[in-house]
């Protein structure tokens, strides 16, 4: 026999002349409201609540029902799934039943176009099996020593007492990490108007969050011209880039060079539009996201400094004078331990949507076609039921088995199932070398008086940024 939802509908749904809404209760959770009729209704819980403050929301959402919660925001029916099996149903065991959430993507053609992160069926699983080469373990080992040598540089400009915002330095050092594992390209005539074409669209995207409608690009709103004007000077730069490997007969093991020597079942090589589709999607996926995990690990250990000054001692041990190198992330055990939990406080794609391209029955619950599905890392990384004292920073909680022992989806930070995030290795390798190359050099403090506020979009930002004191390391 088919469940039903128990949960409270946030926003009005009529059933048969009636609805029900909800309201925030003395300690913030959520209560229902007595069901009354559609005329009149006070809706206190809807789309702009989750515009005002959607972490918040989707929190105090799952608090009230921790499993499963029915929103309806605006015209689109919607659960949020909180239950680690019932989020295995949707990412792994019945994936073949969803797609990616159309509303959101397909309000970032003009950028993505049928990249890996929009494909969908048989185009992306084409995709995916051309891009694999580049993520593979000698291509990884290969980006290593670039990622060291360029946050060694940028520390090297650092000074003892220096005051920082550290996100912004870390923006500019993972953009030349990306544009050197992704392109083989040097970016240093280019970063000015790079950062800059990436903040117009960045900005843009967090905007389309938090529309409760799309609006086409040739709309020409301030911010739709500066996200086309954006995306067309990365394209431009893409192009040429392209053109340059091509010219050159590049054969290194950058991401662009690898597709280009790609082939696909039929034996034939991406076009030129399909690589720039290819390139755009995984700058977007490793270039923000590689300094926001690094720039919230800084916000935590600069608070648990003795945690920091470990990680230092565990590079010192390991490398003494030399650079870090690949071969030594597998003894970097308190990095790694502390690149998790980093993570699972502040995981960069802090929530994962789905739809059901048809009906679909999860657990007890009947899904019906259309049905968008959300799933939040940010709130089953802080659930009771999976982890004590959830809201502390506490690497040493992954030391032995503890993460065998997790049910499979109480820790996703780059999703799961087929569609798991294809750079998930990179992403670990990068943060991990990242975190222990400053750490080594610099033992750096949180200034807690400039406070941070996680701005959710695409990605989890720290609004405002993270201002921090280097004390330089004897």
């Amino acid at each position: 026999m088919r469940g039903t939802f128990k949960t409270p509908i946030f926003g009005r749904l009529a059933f048969g002349g009636i609805a029900m809404t909800t309201q925030e209760t003395a300690d913030g959770g959520v209560a229902p409201i007595v069901p009354t009729g559609p005329k009149g209704l006070p809706v206190l819980g809807h789309l702009l609540d989750l515009r005002k403050d959607a972490i918040g929301f989707f929190e105090r959402s799952a608090r009230a029902y921790p499993d499963v919660t029915r929103l309806q925001l605006g015209a689109w029916p919607t659960l949020l799934i909180n239950n680690s099996d019932l989020i295995e149903q949707v990412m792994v065991k019945q994936h073949e039943k969803f797609i990616k959430n159309r509303f959101f993507w397909r309000q970032l053609e003009a950028l993505l176009g049928t990249g890996l992160f929009t494909a969908e069926g048989q185009a992306w699983q084409r995709q995916r099996k051309l891009a694999a080469p580049a993520f593979a373990t000698l291509p990884l080992q290969s980006y290593a020593p670039d990622m060291v040598a360029m946050a060694e540089r940028m520390v090297g400009c650092w000074e003892d007492g220096q005051e920082l915002e550290l996100h912004a330095a870390m923006m500019e050092l993972a953009l030349r990490i990306a544009a050197k594992s992704l392109l083989n390209a040097e970016i240093d005539d280019y970063l000015d108007d790079f950062e800059q074409a990436g903040t117009w669209i960045i900005d843009e995207i967090a905007a389309r969050v938090a529309r409760p409608v799309r609006i086409p690009d040739w709309v020409p709103l301030p911010g739709h011209i500066r996200y086309r004007r954006g995306v067309s000077y990365i394209e431009r730069l893409v192009y040429d880039v392209i053109e340059d490997h091509r010219r050159s007969g590049s054969n290194s093991n950058d991401f662009l060079s690898l597709l280009m020597a790609g082939r696909d079942d039929e034996g034939k090589p991406l076009s030129d539009k399909q690589l720039r589709d290819e390139v755009h999607n995984m700058l977007l996926a490793g270039y923000e996201t590689s300094a926001i995990s690094v720039s919230w690990g800084f916000h935590l250990l600069g608070q648990y400094r003795d945690i920091q000054t470990a990680i230092a001692e565990e590079v010192k041990a390991i490398a003494i004078d030399r650079p870090l190198t690949h071969e030594d992330i597998p003894n970097l055990t308190r990095a790694e331990h502390a690149v998790i939990e980093i993570m699972r406080l502040y995981p960069p794609a802090w929530s994962i949507g789905r739809e059901a391209k048809e009906d679909a029955q999860i657990g007890p619950y009947h899904v019906p076609k259309g049905t968008t599905v959300f799933m939040s890392p940010w709130v089953t990384h802080r659930d009771p039921r999976y982890f004590e004292d959830p809201t502390t920073f506490r690497p040493e909680r992954w030391a032995g088995d503890f993460r065998r022992r997790l049910p499979r989806f109480a820790y996703y930070p780059f999703g799961g199932g087929p569609r798991i995030c294809i750079g998930n290795r990179f992403a670990m390798m990068e943060a991990m070398l990242l975190i222990a190359t400053i750490a080594r050099h610099f033992d750096v403090e949180r200034m807690m008086e400039r406070p941070v506020t996680p701005s959710p979009s695409i990605t989890l930002r720290p609004g405002g940024g993270v201002w921090v004191r280097l004390h330089k390391r004897k």
